[in-house]
């Protein structure tokens, strides 16, 4: 399991989003439509509660609520990578519940706190990786500013399999993975657009929101780079860069709200994304995104 766990992750890892309904409260049986698309699309594994899910815009009952309705929609089809975080006692109520659900595998947010010492972080993740009965644990790595010494000291805790790589630092990724244990599988964790220089210091794989709206396009972009096709994985990149470009808007604000817009001109609502995203959309971005998502034949799923 763990074998095929580590090829999945070599491909996409499709974040899913959280939906919502009218009042602003979870209503996962919305998520079933979006899963189905990702994995006919080829999309070969998922992960709950990650940032495109509005982790930290959820309580830990929330959190607990979606990944069991994950795992429902994925019915084994894929392996589904359950987000962890936060508050340690809830990171690992969290983690537990999870397991139960049927989680493959745990990727542990790294902690917002201003006040995280490197040790203390590695003492946070052993802690956590003990309350996932012995599922595999993906690193999401957000700030490399702990140091190669501390990234290392993470991979070699006993069941961390991957890192997702979510700073644009390739230069830094390229050291701390010659300095930590060889299997650790690096995945390019800042989406399609950083991909490219990624796989070119040798990761492997990308996470992904753009599959929620168009995931036969993220899997044309995995198998172009696969293949080595550098240059056909930009000009596929290109063609989506409107869509990402919203999305980082306002300080990054709009990423969550892009998707759930798209989704709605897609007839698919998910509801809104809760503060203190940037939503919704203003009317020059919604006309961007509508244009995009007409240009590529998104909208025709509407009337389908």
């Amino acid at each position: 399991m763990t074998a095929d766990l580590r090829t999945a992750l070599t491909g996409i890892s499709g974040i899913l989003v959280t939906p919502f309904d009218a009042e602003g409260r979870i209503a996962p049986a919305l998520q079933k439509p979006v899963v189905d698309r990702a994995i006919a699309a080829g999309v070969r594994i998922l992960t709950a509660n990650g940032n495109t899910g509005e982790f930290y815009g959820l309580t830990t009952e929330e959190a607990v609520a979606m990944v069991e309705a994950a795992a429902a929609h994925v019915a084994g089809r894929c392996p589904l990578v359950a987000g962890v975080g936060r508050a340690l006692p809830d990171a690992c109520r969290l983690a537990a519940a999870s397991a139960r659900a049927g989680a493959a595998a745990l990727m542990l947010h790294q902690p917002p706190d201003p006040f995280v010492a490197p040790r203390g972080l590695v003492d946070y993740a052993r802690a956590i990786a003990e309350a996932g009965q012995g599922l595999p644990l993906i690193l999401y790595l957000r700030n490399d500013a702990i140091g190669t010494p501390a990234i290392t000291a993470l991979c070699e805790i006993p069941g961390v399999i991957g890192v997702k790589w979510a700073t644009p630092n390739p230069m830094k990724l390229k050291a701390a993975m010659a300095a930590s244990p060889g299997h650790i599988v690096w995945v390019g964790g800042l989406a399609e657009t950083w991909a490219p220089a990624f796989y070119a210091v040798g990761a492997r794989g990308f996470t992904s929101g753009l599959i929620n709206v168009w995931p036969e396009r993220s899997v044309a972009i995995s198998a172009a780079l696969e293949a080595g096709d550098y240059a056909g994985a930009r000009r596929l990149i290109e063609g989506m860069q409107v869509f990402e470009d919203i999305r980082a808007e306002e300080q990054g604000g709009a990423n969550v709200p892009g998707v759930k817009a798209a989704l709605r001109l897609m007839g698919e609502d998910c509801g809104g994304a809760r503060p203190p995203a940037a939503w919704p959309l203003t009317e020059a971005q919604s006309a961007r995104l509508e244009r995009f998502m007409q240009e590529n034949g998104l909208l025709a799923r509407e009337a389908g």
